[in-house]
């Protein structure tokens, strides 16, 4: 964590830049219009920022800045509710000053976006139902990536709470032809040929055949992880070593997906949303457990804690030493935990109650940067 990270953070009323300046943390936003952001992500290759989100109200589409956030444009993927109603009342738009988008190319196939990832020179989007868009010029323009958008299994995807949403994309750095994505309720599906096939990968280990953990998978999927998957995260440096957190608890694969083993042993809960993984030990991983999903989805105890693995999940140890210890009742979602390239690795993660914490020992200890935000729904990094 240094003086070259920002921080960006994707929240229901915008977009917002975070920079580490001399007199602490400088909050730049809200961007995008005051869209409903779901995900934002930088390439540290050219400093270009993607911002993904929208819904019924404004449609689904991904904004875009070649300057840090000073200004945005947008790619609309498909129109909204407020289009209908600026088309349908010429006069009431003309009154407002505004006019409807132009008519979105894929408009009945996505009603938000969800998740963003770059894979070489490919950027891509996950949507809600359940969908999956490539853009090879930056995100100007989009195609949907119908090997996935029309899978066999399409039929018998069930949504989570949220919906059938896509929400985690995943690259191999080394080869961008490799590609993981994750689909609640639908599991993991991965291709190794840049999208044109995908394999469902949610079966558990043999070993793990006998352990299914208690409130996982269920009958009808025994031998799975259980299919709603609630954030990936592949660890760099160390082949298809991959680590999940389930509705059901962490998992870990040493085989890019083709199998799972259960590493809950030692928490709390089985019961999450985030994971990070460190890029520079593949085996120190950071989860922060809920007390349950029917129960609060709130810290156990109401006393907020990270929890850290050092050994790739075998065992674990609670970080709290600047988090709330009485009273905390904040959720922290799927898409609000990220990782820093510093030396040493920076970690960050922001509230449904609008703060972000940060950490530049491994959680060690923590320090809120920002608060009095809109809910947080993503956080990630981008190193310069």
């Amino acid at each position: 964590m240094d003086g070259r990270t920002r921080v960006l953070v994707g929240t229901t009323k915008g977009a917002f830049v975070l920079r580490n300046g001399q007199d602490g943390w400088d909050v730049s936003g809200p961007h995008c219009d005051g869209w409903p952001i779901n995900h934002v992500l930088g390439d540290p290759a050219t400093g270009t920022l993607w911002a993904a989100g929208g819904g019924d109200w404004h449609g689904a589409g991904v904004w875009r800045s070649y300057d840090g956030g000073a200004t945005w444009d947008l790619s609309l993927l498909s129109n909204g509710k407020f289009d209908a109603w600026l088309t349908a009342d010429p006069a009431m738009a003309e009154q407002f000053g505004m006019q409807p988008n132009p008519p979105a190319p894929h408009t009945g196939e996505v009603e938000a976006l969800w998740s963003l990832g770059l894979a070489g020179g490919t950027l891509f989007a996950g949507g809600k139902p359940g969908r999956l868009f490539a853009s090879r010029d930056g995100g100007v323009t989009w195609d949907g990536v119908e090997a996935l958008n029309a899978h066999p299994t399409r039929d018998g995807w069930e949504p989570g709470g949220a919906g059938l949403v896509l929400h985690s994309i995943v690259a191999d750095p080394d080869d961008p032809a490799k590609l993981w994505v994750a689909i609640s309720a639908a599991g993991v599906f991965a291709t190794e040929d840049g999208g044109a096939t995908w394999d469902r990968r949610n079966a558990l280990s043999n070993a793990a055949h006998a352990h299914v953990h208690p409130g996982g998978p269920s009958h009808d999927h025994a031998h799975d992880t259980g299919l709603c998957v609630h954030n990936i995260v592949r660890a760099t440096g160390a082949g298809d070593l991959m680590y999940q957190q389930n509705h059901h608890g962490v998992y870990r694969s040493n085989d890019g997906g083709r199998s799972w083993d259960a590493v809950s042993d030692g928490l709390p809960s089985t019961f999450g949303f985030p994971i990070a993984v460190d890029p520079a030990d593949p085996q120190t991983i950071w989860v922060l457990p809920l007390n349950g999903d029917s129960v609060g989805r709130y810290p156990p105890g109401a006393a907020a804690a990270v929890w850290r693995s050092r050994d790739g999940g075998q065992t674990w140890k609670d970080c709290r030493h600047g988090l709330p210890q009485r009273n905390c009742f904040f959720t922290v979602l799927r898409q609000a935990m990220a990782v820093d390239q510093a030396t040493p690795t920076g970690l960050y993660f922001g509230t449904n109650s609008g703060s972000v914490y940060a950490s530049g020992d491994g959680g060690d200890h923590w320090d809120e940067i920002a608060r009095h935000l809109p809910t947080v729904l993503s956080v990630e990094t981008l190193t310069a």
